[in-house]
């Protein structure tokens, strides 16, 4: 398991045993390993959470997804999977799926021999 995965899995406390201190030192560690990870790191972290059934609260997901997109604007197959988890959390984010769905439809057209890394 990478450091950002464990660092991910501490910000999860379904019996809510952790103080406020204690959440918010796990919020500021992820929130800083993240911000320098990798794309590589931070699919692999979604990748965990998704084996333990979306532990990450919704903010984390989406702030991933989003820095994952900003190190790879022209990569369709992960701009489809940003859209996708973000039809996952209601009709709020509807709009910006939609249009990543259409930039990756665009860079397709553009490249058709895009896919999976």
């Amino acid at each position: 398991m990478s450091e950002l995965s464990r660092l991910a899995a501490l910000l999860t406390d379904p019996e809510g045993s952790r103080d406020d201190q204690d959440r918010q030192v796990a919020v500021m560690e992820f929130v800083e390993k993240l911000t320098f990870a990798t794309v590589d790191d931070i699919l692999e972290m979604l990748r965990t959470d998704f084996e333990r059934r979306w532990g990450l609260p919704v903010w984390a997901r989406n702030l991933a997804y989003r820095l994952a997109c900003l190190q790879r604007p022209d990569d369709p197959y992960l701009l489809r999977m940003a859209a996708s988890d973000l039809y996952l959390h209601g009709p709020d984010w509807d709009h910006q799926a939609e249009e990543l769905n259409r930039r990756a439809a665009r860079l397709e057209a553009e490249s058709p021999d895009t896919g999976p890394e």
